[in-house]
């Protein structure tokens, strides 16, 4: 070997050691967010300030440090095989090639990218000085801008997008591989997943509907709505005229108690109204929780486009959407699910379709209605009587329970044979009770 073969070979090792190096640097930035980033500048860690820096925008650093990566392995690649090829011909470039996949792959790729995925925190702070350089070396940005904008040329509409970089689907994925491994707690990722959802849920999903309201019209007395109050549970009640379509706003108990030690315990309750706030039921329930917090109030009537009453939600509605049911002393606990020995599931007519869709890991749609009560009527297309079923999707839905017009038990039982929306009706035959014939 010449001289000058002995100074590719140097240049060919220099290279190679530098593409190790880069290797590290890229899969350690990759994998660090910039949620992490900012907890490491909080510990006062070295490097982490411009981690947190370059991770606002992490395509410049990236863009740079992969073609750093290309530039030296595609340059050693070179180098190393007009080497071998002036000292063996053919064979020297087969050498090469193996020395390429062998030696080049295991260490110089396999070894640095697992110990950066192995310890991320200390290998991104170790090359967060080297990236920081390199991002804002101006030839080097240059060079990474020009070759972006060519391939954005070439490939319209392909072209690179500023963020997200982190979406919800990540986000969610994370919590639960983390509550897998025991890193959270599965309540903690469970209210990661319910604030998400709090984000899209509207009010008419949480209210309570008017059927289920306890309203008190205008004219009875104070002494009466203290009554209720009490015997309900309640601190506020919404006050009506003629109908409950017509609310014209809300009582407090403390105020009713306060006018009844007064001596005005028989005057008509609607001196005590105050003014109620109304919301359309399909306000976002996130925005609904920032306007009760900002002007201080924790009951809303809410209306449909029609502009009639369609229920009320209150401030425990609204944060149970994200840390689940919060029961107190005046309520009465029935589980929304109940699953039976049988296999069948009983829920609430008022549940939620997509906690049934949860539960039994089906797709019931939930465009037209909310509950389960609501699919049975609109399947049924009626009123239904105790004991009377429709089958869908695979799942028989037989009412349980039915309190006037509403349905307040539904069993849900899975089937066999999947047909259209068929209804069913129970035996009346006394030694095969709740036993199901086609009607």
């Amino acid at each position: 070997m010449s001289s000058a073969d002995w100074a590719i070979v140097a240049l060919i090792v220099v290279l190679y050691v530098a593409s190790i190096f880069l290797a590290l640097a890229e899969t350690a930035f990759v994998r660090m967010n910039r949620v992490r980033a900012m907890a490491l500048e909080e510990e006062g860690r070295k490097g982490a300030t411009k981690l947190v820096q370059m991770l606002a925008n992490p395509t410049e650093t990236l863009n740079s440090v992969l073609l750093l990566v290309l530039v030296t392995q595609l340059t050693s690649a070179t180098l190393l095989g007009v080497v071998l090829e002036g000292l063996a011909g053919t064979l020297g470039v087969v050498i090469g090639v193996i020395l390429q996949i062998v030696v080049f792959f295991v260490v110089g790729e396999v070894a640095p990218k697992t110990y950066a995925v192995q310890n991320t925190d200390k290998a991104a702070l170790s090359v967060s000085g080297f990236l920081w350089a390199i991002t804002h070396f101006p030839p080097m940005r240059l060079l990474s801008r020009g070759l972006i904008g060519l391939a954005n040329v070439l490939l319209p509409g392909k072209g690179l997008k500023e963020g997200p970089f982190v979406t919800e689907m990540e986000i969610r994925q994370m919590a639960d591989v983390a509550a897998e491994e025991e890193v959270i707690e599965g309540e903690e990722r469970r209210l990661i997943h319910s604030i998400f959802e709090f984000g899209d849920t509207v009010v008419r999903e949480v209210m309570l509907p008017r059927p289920d309201m306890t309203a008190i019209e205008a004219e009875e007395t104070i002494e009466d709505a203290i009554t209720v109050a009490i015997d309900r549970g309640f601190s506020r009640l919404p006050v009506y005229e003629d109908t409950t379509d017509n609310i014209l706003g809300l009582v407090y108990l403390k105020d009713l108690v306060r006018r009844a030690r007064a001596g005005e315990q028989n005057r008509p309750v609607s001196g005590a109204v105050r003014e109620a706030v109304f919301v359309p039921e399909q306000k976002r329930v996130a925005e609904l929780l920032r306007e009760m917090q900002t002007d201080k109030f924790h009951m809303a009537i809410v209306i449909d486009e029609h502009g009639g009453t369609a229920g009320l939600v209150t401030l425990e509605d609204v944060v149970e959407e994200i840390v689940g049911e919060i029961v107190d002393e005046y309520d009465i606990e029935t589980p929304a699910l109940e699953y039976l020995g049988d296999g069948s599931l009983r829920v609430r007519g008022k549940t939620n379709i997509d906690e049934v869709n949860e539960a039994l890991d089906v797709e019931l749609p939930d465009d037209e209605w909310d509950t389960v009560g609501g699919l049975v009527f609109n399947l049924l297309g009626k009123v239904p009587d105790e004991g009377e079923a429709v089958r869908f999707k695979g799942l028989e839905f037989r009412s349980e329970r039915v309190e006037g017009h509403r349905i307040a038990s539904v069993l849900i039982v899975r089937v066999e044979d999947e047909a259209p929306s068929e209804p069913v009706r129970a035996a009346e035959s006394s030694d095969t009770p709740g036993r199901a014939v086609n009607g």
